[in-house]
């Protein structure tokens, strides 16, 4: 078995390799283990071999890299590559990416601090209305700069909703913007609050469409109200349309979930570190006779997966569109003493049938992506065509 010790052991180890002197496990004195607020800390153990060979590495790196970099520029480097390269959300924020995140209100929907407009001259989605000295400014981005790329998806096969729908996401993440002016994407944050009632849209054939863009405080009411305003003896079904819905509060949808559910569970947790949880739905007739589908497509995430999967596992709706993206995770922060934070994934969801969300996504009982050459109008009307052919849940 490999010799094992305290991870403070590690950290001395690593500085004393930034000297002349040849590594030695030191000798220390254990330390306390009560933080200066009295928590109790738990310490990791690190295997001497590993800590051996991220010396070895740390020193090639240090002597031959073509630039020069500083021990405090190798560290963050380090502790970066080990959070990020647990999954695709996990991130190490620097403090002053960690004061930008807090400042924002969780959960909300939000855009850039700019506008995108379709050039028919040259055929290029180009900025304009950015502000100088705004965030985006002081990273580089100009007015009249022609964009290639959202998130590596290339903008000259989409239309003007499907461009717009690509910048919005939860207020604080990240967005990958590449112009012809840049060699490679720059990493925008989404900091311009959009809001976001829920829409709705009564189509000819008395299907009302309720468009949720995220899941907030209130949307669970404001679904509840929309379907009392609008419900009636003509009224035949409701689509609760989540295309490009990038999640928002958990709690939300599965309030949301409740409205038609009366029995059954609506997702359940799974944490190494924070224990196990399900969410159950509570008894109530109220909304049980209304037939009901789901649209999605590839961009749904999260809570809105949540509550598509709540629905379809419980037949309580006609779930239509394409998969969805796939996010099924839990993040925490984890605040440093120096004012940077850890950004990390501690728990799964779990579909009521037992299916974990992250990496797999929500697949529609019926695939019917947008066309590209039709009207969002003239879609939704064919969506709720095939609702209602569909036998009542």
């Amino acid at each position: 078995m490999a010799q094992r010790f305290n991870y403070r052991v590690f950290l001395t180890s690593v500085l004393m390799c930034l000297s002349p002197l040849s590594f030695a496990a030191p000798l220390i004195q254990p330390s306390s283990n009560v933080d200066e607020d009295g928590h109790e800390l738990h310490s990791a153990e690190v295997p001497v071999e590993s800590i051996q060979q991220f010396v070895q590495i740390y020193n090639l790196v240090k002597d031959n890299y073509v630039e020069a970099k500083s021990d405090d520029a190798l560290f963050q480097q380090a502790i970066k590559g080990l959070v990020s390269g647990l999954d695709r959300y996990s991130r190490y924020l620097s403090p002053e990416d960690y004061k930008q995140l807090v400042q924002y209100t969780e959960g909300d929907l939000a855009s850039v601090d700019f506008a995108l407009v379709y050039d028919a001259r040259i055929h290029q989605w180009v900025v304009r209305d950015l502000k100088e000295g705004a965030d985006s400014y002081k990273l580089g981005l100009r007015n009249g700069q022609n964009v290639l790329k959202i998130d590596g998806q290339d903008l000259q096969t989409l239309n003007h909703d499907q461009v717009h729908t690509l910048l919005y996401g939860s207020i604080g993440t990240p967005i990958q913007i590449q112009t012809a002016e840049m060699p490679v994407s720059q990493t925008l944050i989404r900091n311009k609050k959009i809001e976001a009632d829920v829409q709705p849209i009564l189509l000819h054939n008395q299907v009302l469409v309720l468009k949720v863009k995220v899941f907030q405080q209130d949307t669970a009411n404001e679904i509840k109200r929309l379907l009392e305003e609008y419900g009636s003896p003509r009224l035949k079904a409701v689509i609760i349309d989540l295309r490009n819905n990038p999640g928002g509060l958990l709690s939300a949808a599965v309030e949301s979930a409740d409205l038609f559910l009366n029995q059954g569970i609506i997702v359940s947790t799974k944490s190494r570190s924070e224990g196990n949880q399900q969410f159950q739905a509570l008894p109530s007739s109220e909304f049980l006779r209304l037939k009901m589908g789901i649209l999605i497509n590839h961009r749904s995430a999260s809570a809105a997966e949540v509550f598509t999967a709540a629905m379809k596992d419980h037949q309580r709706a006609w779930v239509i569109g394409e998969k969805s993206y796939g996010k099924g995770v839990v993040q925490k922060l984890f605040p440093l003493p120096d004012g940077s934070a850890l950004q990390m994934t501690v728990s799964h969801y779990y579909t009521p049938d037992g299916s974990m969300i992250e990496g797999k996504g929500i697949q529609p009982n019926q695939r019917y992506p947008l066309p590209a050459d039709m009207k969002d109008e003239t879609y939704l009307e064919n969506v709720a065509d095939l609702l209602l052919k569909q036998p009542k849940s």
